[in-house]
């Protein structure tokens, strides 16, 4: 199976293809110098954009990684979600040059997805009493840990708006998923879809005027590969959504943030035979 790693640049609707590989890769974060992150292979990599190729990145004992990766507001940590120790996803803090690792939770399983744009703390899926998935929060160095959206079924895809003051994720209740947002602190929970598609990882941009999702065919359970889908594109403060990408995706091309510092792009991955 062919991976591309692509970028669309939203002015002019136009995508172009990065990185063409024989390798299953994932889930790009656009550094704030102008280059990408994927993992693929349990590793993380990095994609020059002025010479694309896969380079290692040192993770140290981390060698199991899934695709919940991203950088700190100012670019100099990675945050990545690994396997190795053998209990579920924990998530870790690095350089990101790569070196030493950081562990920031302390229970397991948890699945990174964002930063707070002042640095100050993580939003993440984690599954805790119950097993159920939901959104947590904690502070960077992992204490305070709270959990924003109990009474859902399951939830997934956490992201911070670039004012800090919402947090999107997608929700599903009775058998749907949607998009939601919520305060920070839990509070003003609100529906942003409602519609027969199945709604997966809302990503604000960072100049304050959309948010990107990926929305899945009716019926679709959970967030597989190897589907025909669409990458969507609506106000940060809600109203009708765009298809602007139609792919065969689904794991893997957007799960993490993937916009261009400057909103005007953003990175995702479709896959080929």
């Amino acid at each position: 199976m062919t991976s591309e790693l692509c970028i669309h640049h939203v002015p002019t609707g136009e995508t172009e293809v990065v990185l063409s590989t024989g390798e299953h890769i994932e889930a790009p974060n656009w550094h704030p110098d102008g280059w990408l992150l994927v993992n693929g292979g349990g590793r993380l990599y990095r994609v020059p954009l002025d010479a694309p190729e896969l380079q290692p990145v040192d993770t140290g004992a981390a060698t199991r990684l899934n695709n919940d990766h991203g950088f700190s507001p100012d670019g100099r940590t990675i945050a990545l979600s690994d396997h190795s120790g053998g209990r579920g996803s924990c998530i870790w803090t690095m350089p990101v040059g790569g070196g030493d690792l950081t562990r920031v939770t302390s229970r397991t399983p948890s699945w990174w997805h964002a930063w707070s744009p002042d640095g100050a703390r993580h939003a993440y899926a984690a599954a805790r009493e119950g097993r159920t998935v939901l959104i947590h929060t904690c502070a960077a160095d992992g204490s305070d840990e709270r959990c924003l959206t109990p009474g859902f079924d399951h939830c997934d895809g956490p992201d911070y708006t670039p004012d800090g003051a919402w947090i999107w994720f997608n929700g599903e209740r009775d058998g749907q998923v949607d998009l939601w947002r919520v305060r920070p602190d839990g509070t003003e929970l609100e529906r942003m879809t409602e519609g027969p598609e199945v709604d997966w990882f809302p990503h604000p941009s960072p100049d304050g005027m959309h948010v990107l999702w990926l929305a899945y065919p009716a019926g679709t359970e959970g967030h597989p590969g190897g589907l025909d889908v669409a990458l969507r594109l609506m106000p940060q403060s809600g109203g009708a959504g765009e298809t602007v990408v139609e792919l065969h995706g689904g794991q893997g091309t957007i799960n993490v943030p993937c916009w261009e510092p400057d909103g005007r792009a953003f990175a995702f991955m479709r896959y080929g035979a």
